[in-house]
């Protein structure tokens, strides 16, 4: 498999980016002799985030470059033997160093696509120790990339398709890594640009700005500037002198009068275009302080928003699990008190069925061997977490997991960042008011076949295969 190189000249991630018992279960695999054996995992977050009904999916192209480069170097296996017990067999150092994923296959929901609670966002399968391996980079690129589109996507329906929404959260990220990560996945989720240049020259993402205090205190007065002339930026109209309303013009800055000022020294210097001025602002802005502004009809036309959209400060992880489902070629279920931490055996696929206006009734868990659900079928289905069946006919049903990449190779282009965007937006469009309201929303059911309902209460109750 060809190592695929983003444009900072490295791989999305490095193989040693994992934790060491990742490491210690695959000697234990290899000593055992299942290395080899066919085996399946799926990526899932237990509970929607921030109290809400829904995630957006993210992370998968990051996910995909990781895959394609993944190669254990010899200074990363020479680290390796320096960590992991003498006595190891250097034959197990061999079987690392060969090491790729050109036996991996990945299902996924695409980047932007509605996710719930229990459906895989990922499925892996391949050689049971490289799976394995896999685990914790790929819950790395998951989870907060997840997490911050999902709080992208909130903060943008809470101010409306009108506002331009700008990232501008860098200096509060958790790291370089951190705030690449966050002015992408905000773009994602629905905002307009980031002030990340980095963001901008890597990933597309449109750069935007305002300017900081100490670019206005840097001036001592009026006379300071070589040039006090306004004009419009796009060069259409007269150029005016606005220095002698200076003084008047900062003292009702600070009196929410900002587009009424506009109005009228556009009037009196014969600039009607500055009643058209874009207003910004940012100051420690999240759910409560956006509701505020776009309930009152503010003239605000730009947000800027930093800390509460790079760190989530509401939730700040979306605990995505990996969960062995299968190992040679039968189900695998982690049994619990915690009906919530029980996992769903075999290889599955998931169908999103909707109604005939066109939003989504309910997620379809079966087993992957199971007929596809139609349209207009009548259907007897298990909520999780509930006593009895239900029926539901969908007027519409649409397979939710699709092949990314089959036995190491690529099957289709990733879409850009821009087009998973889009497909974000109209995703959120197709939910329910119910179910895209944030506070309180409706609860989304996601729901079993009968089959795999079986299956489950089979293992749970120790059944034999």
């Amino acid at each position: 498999m060809a190592a695929e190189q983003d444009p900072e000249g490295r791989a999305a991630a490095r193989p040693l980016l994992t934790d060491l018992y990742q490491v210690t279960m695959a000697l234990g695999y290899w000593r055992a002799g299942r290395a080899s054996a066919p085996a399946e995992f799926e990526l899932f977050f237990r509970q929607s985030p921030f109290g809400g009904a829904f995630a957006l999916a993210a992370g998968l192209r990051d996910c995909v470059r990781f895959l394609r480069a993944f190669r254990l170097l010899d200074a990363d296996v020479q680290f390796l033997a320096s960590v992991l017990p003498p006595d190891t067999d250097p034959a197990f150092f061999e079987h690392l160093r060969a090491l790729d994923c050109s036996g991996v296959t990945v299902r996924a929901l695409p980047e932007g696509s509605l996710a719930f609670p229990g459906v895989p966002l990922l499925q892996v399968s391949g050689p049971l120790l490289v799976v394995q391996l896999l685990e914790t980079p790929l819950l790395c690129l998951v989870s907060y990339a997840s997490l911050i589109a999902t709080n992208a996507a909130r903060l943008r329906l809470i101010a409306g398709p009108e506002k331009r929404l700008l990232e501008m959260g860098l200096r509060r990220a958790q790291g370089p890594d951190g705030g690449l990560t966050a002015s992408t996945y905000s773009y994602l989720g629905g905002f307009d640009g980031s002030s990340n240049v980095l963001a901008g020259q890597l990933r597309g993402v449109p750069v935007v700005g305002t300017l900081a205090h100490s670019f206005v205190t840097s001036f001592s007065g009026k006379e300071v500037p070589p040039d006090p002339m306004l004009a419009p930026a796009a060069g259409q109209g007269p150029r005016v002198d606005l220095t002698p309303r200076v003084e008047a013009w900062l003292e009702r800055v600070c009196a929410q009068e900002i587009r009424a000022l506009f109005r009228t020294t556009g009037a009196q210097f014969q600039a009607p275009w500055l009643e058209s001025v874009p207003i910004a602002v940012s100051n420690n802005i999240d759910e409560e302080e956006l509701a505020r502004l776009s309930q009152q009809g503010s003239e605000v036309n730009v947000i800027g928003i930093g800390t509460s959209v790079v760190t989530c400060p509401r939730q700040p992880s979306l605990g995505c699990v990996y969960k062995l489902v299968s190992v040679g070629g039968q189900p695998r279920m982690k049994l619990t008190e915690d009906p919530e931490k029980q996992t769903l055996p075999g290889s599955k696929a998931a169908f999103r069925l909707l109604g005939s206006d066109g939003s989504p009734l309910l997620d379809l868990l079966q087993l992957a061997e199971e007929p596809a659900p139609q349209a207009g079928q009548e259907l007897r289905v298990w909520p999780r977490g509930a006593q009895e069946a239900c029926t539901v006919r969908p007027a519409r049903v649409e397979p939710l997991l699709r092949l990314w990449v089959q036995q190491g190779q690529l099957c289709e282009p990733l879409p850009s960042l821009a087009e998973s965007r889009a497909f974000a937006q109209r995703s959120l469009s197709q939910l329910s008011p119910a179910h895209r309201r944030l506070e309180p929303p409706a609860g989304y059911q996601v729901a079993l076949s009968e089959k795999l309902r079986a299956l489950v209460q089979r293992l749970s109750a120790g059944a034999p295969l």
